[in-house]
């Protein structure tokens, strides 16, 4: 019963969910700031896979694509720059109910309109924005969060306008698009649902947030949060096991030989040098193809063991960051530790938001002393003589 009572009473993993959605948000976000001067060739009217081979596309598959609906450059420019917005918006944690389907909206428009110019990276992406939209993934470390815990302070009870407004933009948007028949289907079924349930829950928190059915919203939030967080564990369980099965049965991998052949192609060599001084040791090169298949397929059977997994999951960490530099793939190599990061425990992940937020009062501290200089002080009164300085 108690077990029951945590998975509908809370969102479980706070400090989890609010690493993917920054892990993932950043990831996606820096990727389109660096692709900016060649959006257009990328998923853009100028590039090799035409507007007309892709509705063609996603007739036959049914994927969800916003540039579906117009082949305009000023329609894709409009698209690609709310991509950019609402991955930064998601990342600092501003209205993350909001910005989290309009992120996976933003993914899934870019990514479905090119399939081809994706990797194993964009691909991660493409199924942790969709996640992501089921999670209550702004209870820590985002804005949002810091905007609720001050009413709480200031006992301020519901006031806010931005939200109902953002409600009413999106219940116009969604009926323009159902009205021109732009989207249909499964799809329209889920963002008119999405929309509906979060009005739902805003009418009842204003009436009474204490109310039987402000509770049951809650818990249905709560399971549904739950479910995406242990689909997302799945998903990276699933990624490592697979990948780790699929290199035994190469003979490359087999004989310990496979992480030497990339290191030598070109697209794969941004520091050839570097490149060239791991292949140049036989039996590091054998160490580290046997050492990425037994801890690609190790890992799920560890998740029973909280020392080994993290002794793992530091390792599969370590992997990443070594593929990004040796490599030249660091999107890839950001998303894959966003998804490990599901992982970390609860306690490293408090230190590190402290040791985080002392840094940042220090650095402020140090610029607000250095660029100001402090007025007067006011005289003290007897009752203020011995009270100390409260920050």
């Amino acid at each position: 019963m108690n077990r029951i009572d945590r998975v509908t009473g809370s969102a479980l993993g706070p400090y989890q969910s609010a690493v993917i959605r920054i892990g993932f948000s950043a990831t996606w976000l820096l990727f389109l700031l660096r692709e900016f001067p060649n959006r257009h060739e990328l998923y853009g009217p100028d590039g090799p896979w035409s507007w007309d081979m892709a509705q063609q596309l996603i007739a036959g598959n049914g994927a969800f694509t916003a540039l579906m609906w117009s082949d305009g450059r000023v329609w894709f420019e409009i698209v690609y720059a709310a991509a950019v917005v609402t991955s930064a918006l998601l990342m600092l944690g501003c209205r993350t109910r909001t910005m989290s389907v309009l992120f996976m909206i933003g993914v899934l428009s870019l990514q479905n309109r090119s399939i081809f110019m994706g990797d194993g990276g964009d691909n991660v992406i493409h199924l942790m924005s969709i996640y992501l939209g089921f999670t209550r993934c702004g209870q820590v470390w985002s804005l949002d969060a810091r905007r609720a815990a001050r009413a709480r302070e200031d006992d301020i009870g519901p006031t806010d306008v931005v939200g109902p407004l953002l409600w009413w933009l999106a219940g116009l948007g969604l009926s323009v698009i159902t009205f021109m028949g732009v989207v249909s289907g499964g799809w329209l079924v889920v963002f008119w649902g999405l929309w509906a349930v979060q009005g739902l829950w805003w009418a009842v928190n204003r009436r009474d947030p204490y109310s039987e059915l402000r509770q049951l919203l809650d818990v249905i939030a709560n399971l549904a949060h739950n479910a995406a967080l242990l689909v997302i564990m799945a998903e990276a369980c699933l990624i490592y096991a697979t990948a780790g099965w699929y290199k035994i049965q190469g003979s490359r991998w087999q004989d310990g030989t496979a992480v030497y052949y990339p290191l030598h192609l070109d697209y794969f060599s941004p520091w050839p040098a570097l490149g060239d001084l791991l292949a140049s040791h036989g039996l590091m090169v054998m160490l580290v193809s046997y050492g990425t298949v037994a801890v690609q397929v190790a890992f799920p059977f560890t998740l029973f063991n909280r020392r080994v997994k993290n002794v793992l999951l530091i390792a599969m960490m370590c992997e990443h960051a070594a593929i990004a530099v040796l490599l030249g793939l660091p999107f890839f190599s950001l998303a894959m530790i966003a998804a490990d990061a599901v992982f970390l425990p609860t306690a490293f992940l408090r230190r590190l938001g402290g040791w985080v937020a002392r840094t940042r009062g220090g650095v402020f501290s140090r610029t607000v002393g250095v660029s100001t200089v402090p007025g007067p002080r006011a005289a003290e009164s007897p009752d203020q003589a011995h009270v100390g300085f409260t920050p």
